[in-house]
Order: C-alpha cells, then sequence, then structure tokens
C-alpha cells in the first residue's frame, strides 16, 4: 500500500473517454488536456508496411481525400475496438502526448467503456492501454461516468436516468446508492444519425455525400422538432451521372432522416423505464431524466423525449464532456474509484 502511493505520487495518471468519434484525455489534478477525433492516417509504403502520418484532428481532415496509398481509419466502432492495432497506435499516441515527455513510471489509466461489451471486448481494451504503457487498467461503464460528469448525486438513495448518445452507442442508465440499478446500450446514436442523413440525401436528391459533410449537415441544421424557422444549408457532392452537385437542404428533411434513429432511443429509454423498480420509478417522475453526449445537442431533443416519454428531460450543462468529467474525477478522488470502476 506504501509502495503503490509512492509510486502514484510520481505517476501521471490518466482518464481516457476511448470514444467513436472523440478520444478526451485527462491527466490527474490537470483536468482535460486532450479532445481530439478517434481518428488515425496511415501510410503503406511499397514492401508492404506502414506507418502513421497523423492521428486525431490532423487526420480526421484526411478522410475521403486521401490517395490510394493513405488512408483514414477510425479503429473504435459502435463504442468498441474494430481495429486492435490501430487503437493501440492510438492510445499509445494521446499517453505520450498527455506526458509530453517519457516517464520512468508509466500511469494507471480508467478508460470509459459502453454497457454490457464482452469479456473479450474488455480484454482488448485493457490489452491495448497496457501495451500502449499503462502501468494499470480500470474500465469504467460509461453510464455511472456520464452520471457523474453530469452533476448528479450518485451516491444519494434517490433514483436518476442518464442517456448518453455519443458517437457509436447510447448508453441509459438509472442510478441510486452508488451503483448501476438498470443499463442498457444500444449501437444507434450519432454514427447512425450521420448516416441516415446520408441515406436521405441519396434517396431524395439522388446526391451521394461523404460522413464529415452529414457530421456537419447534422451539427448545423440538425432537429428533433419542428423549427419555428426552417434552417436551410448547401450541401455540395456528387450525382448519379457523376457531376459535381448543389442542393439545398431544410431542417426538415433533416428531421424526417433521424426519425427512425431517434425512435431506436426512445424504445430504449421505455424499456428501461418498463423493468424498473416501482419506488424507484417514484424518483424519476421527480429527478427525471438528463442527456450527455454529441446526441443531446440536437436541437429539441429534449423537448421531442418530453413530449413522448411524459417525463422532464434536461440537457447536461456540457454534454459533449459529461462522461470525460466524469471519469476524470475518479483521478482527484480516490473515494470515487469504488463507485464507477467495473473491476
Amino acid at each position: 500500500m506504501i509502495l503503490d502511493k509512492f509510486i502514484g505520487f510520481f505517476s501521471s495518471d490518466m482518464a481516457i473517454d476511448l470514444g467513436t468519434a472523440n478520444t478526451i484525455v485527462s491527466v490527474k489534478n490537470k483536468g482535460i488536456i486532450i479532445n481530439e477525433p478517434s481518428v488515425v492516417a496511415v501510410q503503406n509504403d511499397r514492401f508492404g508496411k506502414d506507418r502513421i502520418l497523423a492521428v486525431g484532428e490532423e487526420a480526421k481532415k484526411m478522410i475521403g481525400k486521401t490517395p490510394l496509398n493513405i488512408h483514414a481509419v477510425r479503429p473504435m466502432k459502435d463504442g468498441v475496438i474494430a481495429d486492435f492495432e490501430m487503437t493501440e497506435r492510438m492510445i499509445r499516441y494521446f499517453i505520450e502526448k498527455a506526458h509530453k515527455r517519457k516517464s520512468f513510471i508509466r500511469p494507471r489509466i480508467f478508460i470509459c467503456i459502453p454497457h454490457g461489451i464482452t469479456q473479450v471486448e474488455r480484454k482488448a481494451v485493457k490489452e491495448s492501454a497496457i501495451s500502449a504503457g499503462a502501468r494499470e487498467v480500470f474500465l469504467v461503464e460509461e453510464p455511472m461516468a456520464a452520471a457523474i460528469g453530469a452533476g448528479i448525486p450518485v451516491s444519494d438513495p434517490d433514483g436518476y436516468i442518464v442517456v448518453d448518445i455519443g458517437g457509436g452507442t447510447t448508453e441509459i442508465g438509472a442510478t441510486s446508492l452508488g451503483g448501476l440499478v438498470l443499463s442498457k446500450s444500444i449501437k444507434v446514436a450519432g454514427d447512425r444519425f450521420d448516416k441516415a442523413i446520408i441515406d436521405y440525401i441519396r434517396q431524395n436528391y439522388n446526391l451521394y455525400i461523404g460522413e464529415r459533410t452529414a457530421e456537419t449537415i447534422k451539427i448545423e441544421i440538425g432537429t428533433a422538432t419542428r423549427l419555428d424557422r426552417e434552417l436551410k444549408i448547401k450541401v455540395k457532392g456528387r450525382d448519379n451521372s457523376g457531376l459535381l452537385s448543389t442542393v439545398e437542404l431544410g431542417s426538415e428533411g433533416v428531421r424526417a432522416a433521424i426519425r427512425e434513429p431517434l425512435r431506436e432511443i426512445v424504445t430504449a429509454i421505455r424499456n428501461v423505464l418498463e423493468d424498473m423498480p416501482p419506488d424507484l420509478a417514484g424518483d424519476i417522475v421527480d429527478n427525471g431524466i438528463v442527456l450527455t453526449g454529441g446526441g443531446a445537442l440536437i436541437r429539441g431533443l429534449d423537448k421531442y423525449l418530453t413530449d413522448i416519454i411524459r417525463l422532464p428531460v434536461k440537457i447536461a450543462d456540457e454534454p459533449l464532456l459529461a462522461v470525460a468529467y466524469g471519469t476524470s474525477k475518479v483521478l482527484d478522488e480516490d473515494s470515487l474509484l469504488k463507485i464507477i470502476s467495473n473491476e
């Protein structure tokens, strides 16, 4: 115990929100220091070997624009590791960038994971972090981290529900007395919204667009409810004849495009509510639902959910960073380790 405390004094322990869309790194006593896309750009040479060209923001700029010998990889898919080697390289890059220099003591690392991933997937996450330089790895379930980061008093006997809509998964968790009473994870989130927008534009305008364009559309004019004044955006892409073309898209079109993914999220929330113990359900009627994650920023989503589920819904103060904030708190408050660690 004394040795662990001595090592911990010199170790720059860190928390990693290893998201499908973005990776956020926090360092003990420093807070968030890295927030970059979960993308790796790789170049293949003529001998069949590859080398890392860029990671994070610089790599994301290359998506859809690379020559044949360069490809941009998103190693995380639906909240879990899709490419073990690239994930390890990405984690190593962020660890070294966070340290700014190589420390003689490897850090403890807390990594967020979606609820319900398999033991094989858990092992892959831990092995990636160990291979990338971690001394010890703790896995943290995202619903609990999101709840803590959103300011929910998770240790209280009162029940609360947090819905974290990330890039690859939507995590739904009911918290009480320092634990998750109920939780559910579905692979419907920001990426599915983007795909729905791509499909809608192709089907209705015969225009082909990429992921980055779809994400921009979602951010600029995405909405879950009808707006008093419809928003418009110019969309550029390739039509069926192979020619470049531009169309004007309105927010009502985006609302129609993402209607089905939103319905799936509503169904998942209802499933959690149906399984909830009666006493806890009484708390939820009063405390409502808290939204976190990038998906919470879709216009009118709180009103959309309130109208359908008939419960108060509010958006966390900084929804994009709620999971990262929740995980980073454990670095500064050891008492939280038993609450949020799933080990």
